[in-house]
């Protein structure tokens, strides 16, 4: 079993020999013919994987809250570009406009929206979605287009679907993850090259048994660092929000999902989505170089919980008929309850201002 996207990879291997993980990672999500960004329909229950905006209308609903509240410590500024990076279906932009525009309505005035998207085929689904704030939506292809302005952004599992580099110990030391072919014609892990920097590592390479991977990402630092020089520039938040972990460690992150299961990654490439967990330690210390306040870094149940996600349920359901409340309290369940395999604590969120502002539900860093 091949596909089309295989059948491609594999000649450019067999012409310029293997690539790197970073660059097999680039072409299954967008590759401009077979690339699975250009040609699926990832989202929702007819896609690969739910995200945590289409579980319950409750999440966007408590983004919205987060970005109010932090407009509200920058002091209420005017002129306010609220940005979200890899909108999906708009579904959570949509969740946060309708909190927005109930709790606070001078925002509403004082802003425009930016949709950072490429495909066009999700751009038509988000304007579908954001129809009702019609002239103040605005699109755009790259985050370098947004208007100046100061900047609220808010970006959900946008890190994780942006490229990796693998790193695998070997004797001579750590050795970039190849894609190679195998004796049958199949793609296969191969070691490279390339070495890196033992000062990356957690910890000293001699401890570590043979086979042990690391994983790096230049292109998710070089985003953040993006975001960090808008902020310095103009003034705001930023909030990241993604599948992954708080500290640094060793171990191969790299998943496909297809039709709502994990594949192997080799397996079907440009139609099963790539990603890998985020490492928060490693953006927390490009945004902390980069200049800017570093808010802090929570569990997803944590910060939903920290602010309000309960009593916005309760609320929610009031007066609600049992089997509606059951579907909401099932909703809050997955999004903010702790324990293994749960969105509650797979899911890490982080936030970066600048100037200085202490945000709820972080506490103060020293």
């Amino acid at each position: 079993m091949t596909t089309a996207l295989g059948e491609k990879i594999k000649a450019i291997i067999q012409a310029n020999g293997p690539i790197s993980v970073t660059d097999y990672f680039s072409l299954c999500l967008a590759d401009p013919e077979h690339g699975y960004y250009r040609t699926r329909e990832p989202f929702g229950r007819s896609g690969d994987f739910v995200t945590a905006p289409e579980v319950s209308q409750i999440f966007g609903e408590m983004i919205g809250v987060f970005i109010v509240h932090a407009w509200q410590r920058h002091g209420t500024p005017a002129g306010v570009r609220l940005v979200e990076i890899g909108p999906g279906r708009g579904t959570m932009m949509a969740d946060m406009l309708r909190v927005i525009s109930r709790i606070a309505p001078p925002l509403l005035d004082a802003m425009t929206v930016h949709l950072v998207e490429t495909s066009e085929r999700l751009r038509d689904v988000q304007s579908q979605t954001l129809e009702a704030y019609g002239e103040k939506i605005a699109w755009h292809d790259g985050f370098d287009e947004v208007p100046p302005g100061f900047t609220l952004i808010a970006a959900n599992e946008l890190f994780d679907a942006i490229p990796i580099r693998q790193f695998v110990r070997m004797p001579t030391g750590f050795r970039e993850r190849m894609i190679g072919i195998d004796a049958d014609g199949e793609l296969t892990f191969a070691a490279g090259v390339a070495g890196l920097d033992p000062a990356l590592l957690p910890e000293p390479v001699q401890n570590l048994p043979l086979g042990t991977l690391f994983e790096i990402s230049p292109a998710r630092q070089a985003v953040m660092i993006a975001i960090c020089e808008r902020l310095r520039a103009f003034g705001g938040t930023a909030l990241a929000i993604d599948y992954g972990h708080l500290v640094t460690g060793f171990g191969d992150t790299l998943q496909a999902v297809r039709m709502h299961e994990f594949d192997p990654p080799l397996a079907h490439p440009g139609e099963a989505d790539l990603t890998s967990h985020v490492d928060f330690q490693q953006l927390a210390e490009t945004a902390l170089a980069a200049g800017v306040h570093l808010n802090g870094a929570l569990h997803q149940g944590d910060f939903l919980a920290g602010l309000g996600i309960l009593e916005r349920a309760a609320a929610l359901g009031h007066d609600r008929e049992p089997q509606t409340q059951q579907v909401i309290q099932a909703a809050v369940d997955r999004l903010a309850g702790a324990g293994e395999g749960r969105m509650g604590e797979l899911f890490k969120v982080m936030a970066v201002s600048h100037p200085a502002v202490d945000l709820m539900p972080f506490r103060p860093v020293d």
